[in-house]
C-alpha cells in the first residue's frame, strides 16, 4: 500500500511443453520470472526477453477461437528496442516460420525496423523498433501491447470512461481502422480498434 507498483496487460502464447520452453527462453537469455506452474487446467509461466518485455506462456486447455479460423478479438504489438533480434528470439522460442500446418510467416521490414507475424493470412502480431530500455517513461521500455477489436469504439471507449479510465482522441489508421488507447484506472495501456487488423 502508497507504493506505485507498474500494471501492463501480460500476453500468453499457448506452447506444446512447458518445460521445453522454458528451457529454451533460458537458453536464448531470457528470464524466467514465475513458473513453470501449475494453474488450473494447464501449466503456465511468465518471463521476460533479453530486452526486459514481459510475456507468459501457456500449456493447456486454450479459448475455443483460433487465429486464421475465426475472427480473434485481440492482435499483440511488441514494442522494443530492436525488432529483428527480437523476432529471432521469439521464432526460436515459439517455433515461428515452422513450416508445420498451423506455422506462422514472418516478414521484416528493414526500413520500417518491423517484423509482421501472421497466421492463416491474418496479422497476428507486430514488433516494432524503436524502444528504449533505459527510459524511466514505461511506455517508451520495450513490452508487449495489446490491441482489441471491438464492434463499435464509441461504445467501447464510453465503457472505459464509465469504469475509471481514461481515453486518448480516436485516430484513424488505414491499416487498423479507427483506434483509441485506453489506460486503466491501475495504469494498465491497451488500444481498442473498431474492427481487426486485416479487415476491409
Amino acid at each position: 500500500p502508497g507504493l506505485p507498483t507498474a500494471v501492463s496487460w501480460t500476453p500468453y502464447f499457448a506452447v506444446e511443453n512447458v518445460d521445453a520452453t522454458t528451457a529454451r527462453i533460458r537458453e536464448r537469455g531470457g528470464t524466467i520470472a514465475v513458473g513453470p506452474i501449475r494453474l488450473g487446467p494447464g501449466r503456465g509461466a511468465v518471463a521476460a526477453d533479453r530486452e526486459g518485455a514481459g510475456f507468459g506462456f501457456w500449456e493447456g486447455r486454450t479459448p475455443p477461437w483460433s487465429f486464421g479460423r475465426d475472427h480473434p478479438p485481440a492482435s499483440l504489438e511488441l514494442r522494443t528496442s530492436h525488432a529483428f533480434d527480437s523476432a529471432i528470439f521469439y521464432a526460436e522460442v515459439f517455433d515461428w516460420a515452422s513450416e508445420e500446418p498451423g506455422g506462422c510467416e514472418v516478414g521484416y521490414a528493414y526500413q520500417q525496423d518491423t517484423v509482421v507475424v501472421r497466421q492463416g493470412g491474418r496479422t497476428v502480431a507486430t514488433l516494432r523498433g524503436g524502444g528504449d530500455a533505459s527510459s524511466p517513461d514505461p511506455r517508451l521500455r520495450p513490452r508487449w501491447h495489446v490491441r482489441f477489436r471491438v464492434a463499435d469504439l464509441e461504445t467501447a471507449t464510453r465503457a472505459a470512461r464509465a469504469a475509471g479510465g481514461t481515453v486518448g482522441p480516436p485516430v484513424d489508421s488505414p491499416a487498423d481502422g479507427t483506434e483509441a488507447v485506453i489506460r486503466d484506472p491501475d495504469g494498465g495501456i491497451f488500444t481498442v480498434c473498431a474492427h481487426p487488423p486485416d479487415t476491409p
